[in-house]
């Protein structure tokens, strides 16, 4: 979505929502009497009109008059009694800047990032920032009838129905799908989707002029569901699909934590519907995911890091760190642009970023590229599920995917043979074991393709070698 930002600081050309920001507190400032928007959002407490009562009131009541701010984020261990979202954080919320993170609405008209440049410069504020807006436009999505033929050669190039033979997944394995929603009904995912949530918060003035909100845009709640987009359902299809009509999902036997922060708009001209969602809103869905026991995440949207301004701290960096700590295997896409740069949260480090191939193996001409993309996926013409049948999708939001059913797979296997896994080691053997590109080495787009069998057939070697003389007495790996 591009517009013009009056309410942007010089030389921020990326959208921001005109009448909201994020600021991060220096470690021991934020109030603790500052609720979370779970709780605002319920109507459990109101938003808070203070925040320190001294430099950061008074610069905010000087750019925008009165205003709203919330916690961003909930407490991982948010008691039960209502009101109480934003106690009990632990040392690990506390040092990654999850207890700290407050959202303001400010009156429209305000000046956003300069507003944002004056508050980062208070010693009690670690970071202030405009409320980026993250869309997924560029990727195809075209509906196909079931049983499309073509879909199993996307399978075939990173050899599934072989990495299935070895390891058929685990339905206690959770991926965190942070995406546009899902079709709950739809009869690939009888037993795949947990409960999840809706973290979507727009309001029509926070989107430009011409572009549409469609259906719930303004509160959170429990229900993740995706009427318009079917970006979510694109990537769930690939993840955990049941096979029905299409090929299994690549995760095999995962669950999926369902978490809609992508929002539906209308373009101005267009006929199709696209996934839109605040930097805020996207960040609130990962915490939650984790908290709610996601294992790997998938996270299919992006922000251009030319597009940021010069002094802007780059958007999921806090979110991502909590999830590392916390254990989690973090998978994103590298990007629709064809160029050579960086998308966050793809290129954060210890994120697994993944680029695009097509069916012949060789890198898809949209496909970012950079030295932080660790290997590439399939990603034109995906057979795959849609909010009503099946489609076709293409953009390495639907690459990511068959990396994180991968990922799943190997958490799978190694529970299986009870050994844990980190996400230095998955993103380690899936570069180890990637498959040659079509053409030979191609620049930017990682150590090769995705190779599932190969990953699982390392992933053993690897356990049978530390548990050494032990493995052989017991006759290798329990294949259940």
């Amino acid at each position: 979505m591009t517009a013009a930002t009056p309410w942007a600081a010089p030389g921020d050309r990326q959208y921001s929502l005109p009448t909201s920001l994020v600021l991060k507190l220096a470690l021991g400032e934020a109030p603790e009497g500052i609720p979370a928007i779970r709780d605002v959002a319920r109507r459990v407490l109101p938003p808070a009109t203070a925040i320190d009562g001294g430099p950061i009131d008074r610069i905010t009541g000087e750019f925008a008059g009165a205003f709203r701010a919330a916690r961003l984020f909930s407490a991982a261990r948010e008691p039960t009694m209502p009101g109480a979202a934003h106690l009990g954080f632990d040392a690990t919320e506390q040092m990654t800047g999850m207890a700290r993170t407050l959202v303001l609405r400010v009156p429209a008209g305000t000046p956003v990032g300069a507003l944002c440049e004056t508050l980062a410069q208070i010693t009690t504020v670690e970071s202030a920032s405009p409320n980026y807006v993250s869309v997924t436009p560029f990727d195809l999505l075209a509906p196909v009838a079931a049983r499309d033929e073509t879909g199993w050669e996307s399978r075939a190039v990173v050899r599934m129905a072989e990495a299935h033979a070895i390891e058929p997944g685990d339905d206690a394995v959770m991926v965190g799908l942070v995406d546009s929603g899902i079709a709950r009904r739809h009869r690939e995912f009888a037993r795949t989707f947990r409960a999840g949530y809706d973290t979507v918060r727009l309001e029509s003035g926070d989107v430009a002029p011409g572009v549409e909100l469609l259906g719930d845009h303004r509160g959170n709640d429990g229900n993740p569901e995706d009427r318009f987009v079917g970006h979510g359902m694109g990537c769930a299809g690939i993840i955990a699909a049941e096979g029905r009509a299409m090929p299994r999902g690549m995760g095999g036997d995962c669950r999926i934590i369902p978490m809609r922060a992508l929002a539906a708009a209308r373009m101005s001209g267009k006929a199709e519907a696209v996934g839109l969602g605040a930097i805020s809103d996207l960040d609130m869905a990962v915490k939650l995911a984790v908290d709610l026991g996601a294992k790997v995440l998938n996270l299919s949207f992006g922000t251009d890091d030319t597009a940021l301004g010069p002094r802007s701290p780059k958007p999921h960096a806090d979110v991502i760190d909590y999830a590392l700590a916390r254990g989690c295997i973090l998978i994103a896409a590298s990007g629709n642009n064809g160029r050579e740069t960086r998308y966050w949260p793809a290129a954060h480090p210890g994120v697994i970023a993944v680029g695009a191939v097509g069916a012949d193996k060789r890198p898809a001409a949209f496909s970012t590229r950079g030295d932080h993309v660790a290997l590439s996926a399939p990603g034109e013409k995906v057979l795959t599920t849609a909010i009503d049948g099946y489609q076709h999708a293409t953009g390495t939001s639907f690459a990511a995917p068959f990396v994180a059913g991968a990922a799943a797979l190997l958490v799978a296997r190694s529970h299986r043979r009870a050994r844990p896994i980190d996400a230095l080691t998955v993103r380690d053997i899936l570069m180890r074991t990637a498959q040659p590109f079509a053409a030979g080495a191609a620049a930017g787009c990682g150590a090769g393709i995705l190779d599932g069998a190969a990953a699982l057939t390392e992933l053993d070697r690897e356990i049978d070698r530390a548990l050494g003389p032990q493995a052989e007495a017991d006759g290798g790996a329990d294949d259940g």
